[in-house]
Parts: C-alpha cells; structure tokens; sequence
C-alpha cells in the first residue's frame, strides 16, 4: 500500500507553489478572491518576469514561490503522451455517438485522469510538458471538406452538433466545482481553420461574413456562451487578411467584447512566427509578439514571446499590455488551486488507480459500441451467425494497435486490434485466418519489427544485435550510463525508466550497428516512436518530432543483399510514452497470395480496410498516392486495398466490409457489390471487442455519420475555397453516398404523429416538438431521432435544412417512445450582414424529424413565426 503524506503549514508559513514560503502578501491568502490574489502576484513580477510567464515552458519565479510550469498538455480522446491512460474512439467517431450525456462521461473520466496524472507527477516534483492541468483540447473545427487530414480530430461538419459535443466535452473537463476548476480546456482552432495542412502556415482563408456566422463561428460560440471554456487557441493561418493570432476583430472585438469570454488566449505552436516568416504581415519578431498580444494572445506556444522585452524598449506594446495578458495566465493557475494548500482542492484526493480502472474500461467499451455506423446491411447479411465453422479476417487494418488510435492520442493498456476480438470472441468456436492481405497503400506499406537475424554489431556480421548505449539526457551528450546490447527493437518503458540511474522522463538512447539485407530490393526501414531519428549510413531516412509535427515515418531505399549497411537509431522519451521500434517492410512478400489463401479456407470474410493515421493528419510528409501533407487529394479506397477488395470478392465467399479512417471514404464499388459495411472510425483501446460484438450480433449498432460521404471529390468545390456553397448536407445540392447523419441498425423503427406544442409562435417564443418512434423489429436498438429546420421563404440564401436537436433513445421491440425536442430562437435564427446581428425572420419554417438528413428519413411539419 501506498501512504502519501501532506503536511500543510497554517501559522506563519503557507503551502504555496510546490513549496514552503512565508506568507507576507495579499496573494499568498488562499481566502481572498483569486483576482485579488493574481493581480497581486503579477504586481510584484519585474518586466522580465512578466514576460517569462508568457510562453508555454513557463520558468520558475523562486523569489515570489512560482515553480515552472508547462502549458501544453493533450487529452483529445483521452489523456496523450504521459503514460498509459484510457483511450477512447477518435472525435470523429465520439461524434457519430449522437451522446452529449455520454461525451460528457467520457471528459469527466479524461478529467479524472489527467488529475490522478498530475498529482502523481507533484509528488515526484514533476512539472515538465504533458504534466500540467491546462489541456489543448478539443479540436471544434468545421470538418468542411473531407480531404482535410485533421477532419478526424473533430465532431465533423455540422455546426450545431459540433457545438453541442464540444460544450459537453468541455463541461465534463472543467469540472462543476463552485471554486476551482478540475482542468482548464481549450476550444481550437479559432476561428476560420481546416486544412489544407501543407499551406496553413501561409493561408488565407477568405469567406463571406454569413458563412462565418452561420458555420465556422457558432461551435465556438457555444463553446464560450454555453460551456463556459476557460481557454481558446487561435489558428495559423489568415483570416481575412489577419493571423488568427494577430486579429484584433476576432480575439477582443468578438471574442471577449461580444461574447464575454473571460479566459485567456494560446497561440497554436510557433503561430506567432508565421506572422513574419509566412504570411509576412510584419518584418521582426519583435513586431509579431506586439501585434500578438496587443490583439488578444496571451500565451505564445513558441519562441516568439521572449522578445516582448525588446518590443517594451522599442515602444511597439507597453508593460501594461503584457500585464493584463499576465493576470490571466495566473488567474487560470489559481483557479486550478495551483497555490492552494492542497486539502482546500477536492480534486487533490483522486487517486492514480483511477486509470484505466475497470469502471473506465467499461465506459471506453460502451462509447465505442456507439461510434460504430452500420452503413449497409443487404439481406440482413449482418449479425453473422456464431455457428460458422471458420472465418478469415482481412486486412491492413485487422491487426494493427496505430490504427485504433488515430492522433492527439493516449497510449492504451491493453489494446483489443479486431483480429483479437473477433479471436476473443468466436476463436474456440470456429477457425479464425488472418492475413494483412496488402499495404494501406502506394508506398506506405504494412510493417513489422526488424528481426534480430539481419542485425549485427560489426560488419563483420559474426555477431548479432545493435550496441544500445544510454544517457541520462535529451540529447545524448556526454558519455552514456548504460551501455548494452538489443536483438531486436521492439521496446515499451511505461512505468518505470529501462536502467536505475535513468530519469524516468527525460532520457535518450542511441543504437547503433549493421543492418544486412537477406535479398536485395526495395526496402522500407522506419520507426514508430514520439521522437526518433534513423540513418542508414549517414543518410537520415527517417525521423518523427511529435512537438514540432515533423515527421517522415519510413525511408525507402534499394538495397544490395549481403551488404552490411551502418545503421543508427536515435531516440528521446520526452516527459512522455517511452516507446520505440524498429521497423521494416522486406521485398518480396506474397501478402495478396497468402490473403486468398485464408479466404479460400473461411466460410465467409471480414475485411478490416481503410486509412491509418499513418496517411493522415497534422502536416505530414506522405508519399503515396491520393495523399498530400497530410491531406488527401481524393476520397477513395487506396488502389491496394480496392484490388484486394474485388479479388475476395471474385472468389464468392460472404464478404464483410468494416472500415477504419478518419475521414468519409468514396466507397462507391463496394456500396454496389459488398452487402454489409461497417464504418468503425479509429476506434480506440476496446477496438476489437466492439466491433465483434456488432459483427455477431451482441449489440445492436446505432451510430450516425457526423459528416457527408461524398461519391467522388468531383461533387466538391476545390479545397482552398472556405465559402460553404455546395458542401456538407447544409449545402450540397448532388446526391451523397451517404447522408449526414445516415446509420442503419438490426432492427427497424418508424417515425409517426410529429406534433408541435403550438403551430404559431411569436420571435422570441419557444415551441416544444414531439413525435413517436416505435420500434417495428425484433431486437431492441438504440435510434438517433434527428430534427432538422428549414427556412424556405427567407430573404437570404439559407441552408437546405440544419441540424437543430437529436436525442438517442433504447426502444423494445413493439414499444413506441415519445421523443422531445425544444425550439428555442437561437435554433430560427440567422446572421443579418445588414443589421450586424442575428435575427429570426418572421414566416414559415418547416420542422423536420427522422432518422437521418435524407430528405426521404424525415416527416415534416409547419411552424409560423410572426412578430
């Protein structure tokens, strides 16, 4: 049993700031107002101390009792990059729950986490990156085009579900304590942000005032109005001619005059550097930190910050300026009782056991059974029967631990891939083959660890292994603590550092040795880990800086068999997972042939397709086709896999379609041909168990799809163009493939008796809607009752209709539930570029409600507005 031991001094002296200081001032007295309590503080800090505050790796103020102290922390989906934690479905897939109830379950237990995290690391006197409570999430960006390769860290394309998803997440994170807050959240990427990724750090993103009311703001609006977010990250890119982070409109004019927020504002990573290397709105750092924090930014991720000093001498911003940005910053630290004795914090009291806990691995399988959208199911062809005698499972994405991660991730405990969960579930039933059948694609092929017979300490090759030498460092200097030898590279240091004598968080490791090819050919030799760097002689081949986003995972190269090649892995675990491989794609491998084999063997087939957080995402380098930077620059199945596809499908065994990606694919041939599709997003840690539970029947799957799955990028304006004509369900006027918000199940249900609490109503009214949804199947199920408004005879160009309620409801089979919905006139209202205000138009609305946006899933009714 662990005993921790607090001692709190209460006479002359106060616990403050991780230490002992003598309580002298106004700012010490947990008892006083926590903005009396920080303007004091700030008050008293020189010029240079103010400044020093000001940028993410904030340094220690010994003399005042303020230890350092990083701002950057992650938890997207689960707490990122500070040892194992509970990892849920990616946001994409937390959206298509249609859940706020349960979003904000899944924050609350992330909130828990990160507490039991931080209080673990204040014990051991850790306050580095990743080990702080202010957390850059969630990403409540408009996912409006589908090629954007961040579209995944979002609640999709819809601005109202955007907004309601985002305000839960925020709620659960932030806690409901009356005086402190459990984390600090931010609402990113504000304001107008998504994609394309290789030009963010030069774009300008130029749209009509109404677009940017009615789509790209109302998420962020809710998120402050409604959620009450305690921080906001500006973009990159432009917005009108303005750096997000240097737009005095957006971040005071808006931000805080219009909508009152009270925070204080970050800048995305080294933003406030692009204001005079990219978009060149000014010529000197110096300038960009003025401009930057004269306009509303008041924490630089980045380097640009320290130059405020320089910018004070120079008369570009006063001390008075950075002052007010200061206050801020410590309001948020004394909020999250950060200089408080900490028996006053109830959340000091949680536990590390609460990770990962049984009652949090429960609620990760549950959230996951809800992403998972049934998209087709021809001739009931799904549940399959657990009466086969052998099945074969598929695919790239059958057995592989990345792709249920997605990014902005947590590092799992005990990852379910859906081999093994379809194993767990079926394995002593019936015989399971598995083969990953081809790549994901064009040059990004399926890898596996480098095997100890190909490596060798000298080029002799007379012995086998690589030289691993340790250093109780970052960056490998000086000589190292530990020198040893590795067969292989296939390394995980979660609890505990590889050596005593290593700090646990904060050390490096170097490989190095020969690298002997068994048959020459095309090679791909890379590595998996959050800070590495490869070479093959001394060439850099590969190498992944998560701080920084750069990364080129696998390097490719022709290679001579019998050659011994000096190879060098360099890696550094910095304050986060310490993990790491070597991997390696071989000439020559028979992937196809060896998938028909195990087809050939099975009763029917599962095939695991899609993408991989490997080709996309945040600015990436991909070489591979139909891939750009992270990007795609067409929305279908990769070559590789869609020829597979057809190949098993030749053969005329059952065939069962389930995909993992980020993002909508355009899986027209498959629509067509393969009688059962499952869309299971990147899924997260109980991955394999959900997916087998819905594949044979133990639950009945409900998700909806938070974005538009297009049947070609054709039926898309181009990717640089912001103005929303023609995109998402709001817009679009082709025929999707499939509907926002469109997801089957393995029961039916109707929709009847839509009724309204009265047909007129005066602006500013309220109206309650009702309708009664019966449950016509034989299993019970969960169904998403969507309402949608449309405004026909408006005076503007509105969308087709919008997405203004939804509700998810469990309903018996014969029984027959009455759903509630409240209209309220935020819902009628629209922006008026005229009157510079949102108005609501009296006339007719058409009130719609069904079980997704296609016009033909919704039964209508009237609602008059007059004045």
């Amino acid at each position: 049993m662990k005993i921790r031991i607090i001692i709190v001094f209460t006479a002359s002296f106060i616990f403050f700031g991780g230490g002992c200081l003598e309580k002298k001032y106004p700012y010490q007295d947990p008892s006083l107002d926590f903005e009396v309590r920080a303007n004091d503080l700030v008050s008293r800090m020189t010029l240079e101390e103010k400044v020093g505050q000001m940028v993410y790796n904030a340094p220690a103020i010994k003399r005042l009792g303020i230890p350092e102290y990083n701002w950057w922390n992650e938890c997207l989906h689960g707490v990122a990059r500070a040892g194992k934690a509970t990892v849920f479905p990616q946001s994409i897939g937390l959206a298509a729950m249609f859940d706020t109830a349960q979003m904000f379950r899944i924050a609350g237990i992330i909130a828990d986490e990160a507490r039991a995290k931080y209080n673990e690391f204040q014990q051991k006197g850790k306050r580095g990156i990743y080990q702080g409570l202010t957390f850059w999430s969630p990403n409540i960006n408009i996912f409006r085009d589908p090629r954007w390769g961040r579209g995944q860290e979002t609640y999709g394309e819809d601005p109202y579900l955007t907004g309601q998803m985002g305000v839960a997440f925020i709620k659960g994170l932030q806690g409901d304590d009356k005086r402190y807050l459990k984390l600090v959240a931010t609402a990113k990427h504000y304001v107008v942000h998504s994609g394309p990724e290789p030009i963010r750090h030069e774009f300008n993103a130029v749209i009509s005032e109404r677009d940017f009311r009615d789509t790209y703001f109302p998420a962020f609006r809710a998120s402050v109005t409604e959620g009450n977010v305690y921080s906001v990250m500006c973009a990159y890119n432009r917005y009108m001619g303005k750096p997000c982070c240097g737009s005095d409109q957006i971040l005071n004019g808006i931000l805080r005059n219009e909508l009152g927020f009270n925070g204080y504002v970050v800048s995305d990573c080294w933003a406030v550097m692009d204001f005079y290397q990219e978009h060149r709105v000014v010529k000197t750092q110096e300038e960009a930190a003025a401009l930057a924090v004269r306009s509303g930014t008041d924490l630089n991720c980045g380097v640009s910050f320290p130059s405020l000093t320089d910018a004070v001498k120079k008369g570009l911003i006063t001390e008075e300026e950075i002052t007010t940005a200061v206050q801020r910053l410590m309001l948020a630290r004394m909020k999250l009782g950060m200089f408080d004795p900490p028996d006053r914090v109830p959340f000091n009291r949680i536990p590390y056991e609460v990770v990962n806990s049984k009652k949090h691995q429960n609620i990760a399988l549950e959230s996951t059974l809800k992403t998972i959208v049934l998209l087709k199911n021809e001739n009931k062809t799904l549940p399959l029967s657990k009466n086969l005698n052998s099945i074969a499972v598929i695919g790239p994405n059958a057995n592989d631990v990345e792709v249920l991660l997605g990014n902005y991730n947590g590092t799992p405990y005990s990852p379910v891939t859906p081999l093994q969960g379809i194993i767990d579930k079926v394995g002593k039933k019936m015989k399971v083959f598995y083969a990953p059948g081809c790549d994901w694609a064009e040059n990004m092929p399926v890898v596996e660890t480098v095997p100890s017979h190909v490596l060798y300490l000298n080029p002799a090759c007379d012995t086998s292994g690589l030289k691993a030498e340790f250093f109780s460092n970052l960056d490998m200097s000086g000589q190292p603590l530990v020198t040893a030898v590795y067969d292989t590279i296939d390394l995980n240091w979660w609890e505990a550092p590889p050596y005593n004598g290593l700090p646990d968080d904060s050390f490096s490791v170097r490989w190095t040795g020969y690298f002997v090819p068994p048959v020459s050919g095309m090679y791909f030799l890379g590595g998996e880990a959050r800070d590495f760097r490869l070479f093959l002689g001394d060439s850099l081949i590969a190498y992944y800086h998560s701080e920084h986003h750069a990364m080129k995972r696998y390097g490719q190269m022709e290679l001579t068999e019998g050659n011994a090649y000096p190879i060098r892995l360099e890696f550094s675990d910095i304050h986060g997972d310490a993990s790491c491989r070597l991997l390696w794609s071989p000439p020559g491998r028979k992937l196809e042939q060896e998938a028909l084999q195990a087809v050939n063997q099975a009763d029917a087939v599962i095939m695991f397709m899609g993408l991989s957080p490997r080709l996309e995402g945040e600015e990436m380098r991909v070489d591979a086709e139909g891939f750009r930077g992270g990007d795609r620059i067409n929305l279908d199945l990769p070559k590789v896999q869609e020829q597979l596809l057809k190949k098993v499908h030749d053969t005329g065994k059952p065939v069962i379609l389930v995909l993992l990606n980020g993002s909508p694919l355009s899986i027209n041939w498959a629509e067509e041909n393969i009688p059962a599709i499952l869309e299971a997003w990147y899924p997260g840690q109980a991955a394999g168990t959900a997916i087998a539970e819905v594949l044979f029947g133990d639950y009945n799957p409900a998700g909806r799809l938070p974005v538009t799955f297009y049947k070609s990028v054709r039926q898309l304006p181009p990717f640089e163009n912001y103005d929303m004509k023609g995109r998402t369900y709001r817009y679009m006027t082709g025929e999707p493939l499939y509907p926002f918000g469109h997801g089957l199940s393995y029961t039916t249900f109707a929709y009847s008796n839509l009724r309204l609490e009265r047909d007129t109503i005066r602006s500013g009214e309220q109206v309650r809607v009702f309708v009664d949804i019966t449950n016509t199947g034989e299993m019970r199920g969960d169904e998403v009752a969507q309402l949608y408004i449309r405004d026909p005879v408006s005076t503007v160009t509105r969308p087709t209709r919008e997405l203004q309620g939804f509700r998810r409801v469990n309903i018996e089979p014969g029984q027959t539930v009455t759903v509630e919905f409240l209209i309220q006139p935020k819902n009628l209202e629209y922006y008026s570029v005229k009157e510079k205000k949102y108005i609501i138009e009296p006339g007719e609305f058409i009130i719609m409600v069904g079980r997704s946006s296609a016009l033909d899933d919704l039964i209508y009714r009237p609602l008059v507005v007059i004045e």
